[in-house]
């Protein structure tokens, strides 16, 4: 069964599936602190949580239980703090990454994570403890505190975060990666929000797994999974309508008519996710009001969206419980990959858009030579996206016998739409 969790007075949230109830109770050795709640939730949705409310609210679930930690992974230009929040088993072997609001316009899939954050750390029944000590489970709250502090997409330079994870020119985008590649995440999940455009593109939620033709078979196919078999469903069930990203459909028929977004770009997270071994997922929750109900009430709308966030969060959730087994098998399976170093690489594409021939690598070079110059412009990039280099005259050398095979040619490659150097490809394997 699903339990119903108040948030606020009246207001009600689903946040737990079949087999994942987390109900807002302590458990015995937590009994004496009382958990606490978000700004979201003590204004029953009225306003979205202010950072200082943030603040003091993950600092109140870090004292309140040992199943929680909250380390500072970075610093954003304004000089707010970039959090990473770990809930369950640090040794675990499945590792799930929320990443929350990039966008900083975007708040409820932030709404959502802060209360999971909690309600996994007070939920005191067997089947969510059990959970957790398989699950090691990492939340990235606010992945945008500028931009949200300011109520814009970009962060404080105007920079759309969700499109610097090739670049890593951001300290959001940096911050992000360091935890990608210490941590090694067999999902990493992406909360978003998103416009309507009634009637051909006005679902409750949108999702969209990595389209980028680099990530391997078994790691898209799960993505896939998750998407069509888990989310989607859990959020049918409870009630909400949901579609797949950047394709207008007919009202009528359910037809595609055209795609608007949703490529292959390999700087987009969920991409770079699939590209990085990871079982991705984008989740969009739309921000119109396309009730009476919800345009008489702005707090309604906004617990609409946050409530529907949650509910797609059951369907993740209950994803990792029940497939840990290929998950595991697909992500480590892309990791090793790289060590065989064959197959082609693609410089574009995606799975409903076949690569042009000439963004193909069909028979990639052995690695590349960076000179000195181009080794110390992009060194740090490289280190923070776990790719190894070793010294090569005056500059380095780059190997493609690595497991980030198919990440190091987007990266060095001048065809590469958003190379960082023009490498110098070596051909004699």
């Amino acid at each position: 069964m699903t339990l119903r969790i108040p948030l606020a007075r009246n207001l009600a949230i689903a946040v737990a599936a079949t087999a994942l109830a987390v109900p807002l109770v302590a458990a015995p050795a937590e009994a004496a602190h009382t958990p606490p709640r978000t700004g979201f939730e003590t204004s029953n949705g009225a306003h979205w949580t202010g950072q200082p409310e943030e603040q003091s609210f993950l600092a109140a679930v870090d004292q309140g239980s040992d199943r929680v930690s909250v380390d500072r992974i970075g610093t954003t230009k304004q000089g707010r703090p970039l959090q990473l929040v770990r809930i369950g088993n640090q040794r675990a072997a499945t590792t799930v990454l929320l990443i929350c609001s990039q966008h900083g316009n975007e708040p409820s899939g932030r709404e959502a994570c802060l209360t999971t954050v909690r309600d996994l750390a007070y939920a005191g029944d067997r089947a969510t403890r059990t959970f957790l000590s398989h699950t090691n489970v990492l939340v990235v709250p606010t992945a945008n505190p500028d931009g949200r502090a300011a109520n814009t997409r970009g962060n404080s330079d105007g920079v759309d975060i969700n499109r610097d994870h090739i670049a890593l020119q951001t300290a959001e985008a940096r911050a992000m990666a360091a935890v990608i590649r210490d941590r090694k995440p067999e999902v990493i999940y992406d909360l978003h929000e998103y416009g309507a455009t009634p009637p051909y593109y006005d679902k409750d939620l949108f999702v969209l797994w990595p389209r980028n033709l680099n990530a391997t078979d078994r790691v898209h196919n799960e993505s896939q999974t998750l998407a069509e078999q888990y989310v989607r469903p859990t959020a049918k069930d409870a009630g909400y309508s949901s579609g797949l990203y950047g394709i207008w459909t007919d009202p009528v028929t359910g037809d595609p008519i055209k795609q608007t977004a949703g490529d292959g770009q390999e700087r987009i997270l969920r991409n770079t996710s699939g590209i990085k071994h990871a079982v991705g997922l984008l989740i969009e929750s739309r921000v119109d009001a396309l009730t009476a109900a919800e345009k008489a009430d702005p707090a309604l709308n906004s617990r609409r969206r946050v409530d529907s966030q949650l509910v797609a969060l059951d369907g993740l959730f209950r994803f990792t419980d029940e497939r840990r087994g290929p998950i595991g098998a697909a992500t480590a399976a892309s990791r090793a990959a790289g060590y065989s170093d064959r197959g082609p690489v693609y410089l574009g594409g995606a799975d409903n858009e076949p690569a042009e021939p000439v963004k193909i690598l069909q028979d990639p070079p052995c690695g590349y030579r960076l000179s000195a110059a181009q080794f110390a412009d992009v060194k740090d990039e490289l280190a923070l996206h776990g790719v190894t280099s070793r010294p090569d005259g005056d500059g380095a050398y780059v190997s493609l016998r690595q497991s980030a095979r198919k990440l190091i040619p987007l990266l060095l490659d001048e065809r590469a739409t958003y190379h960082l150097t023009n490498g110098q490809p070596d051909t004699a394997c």
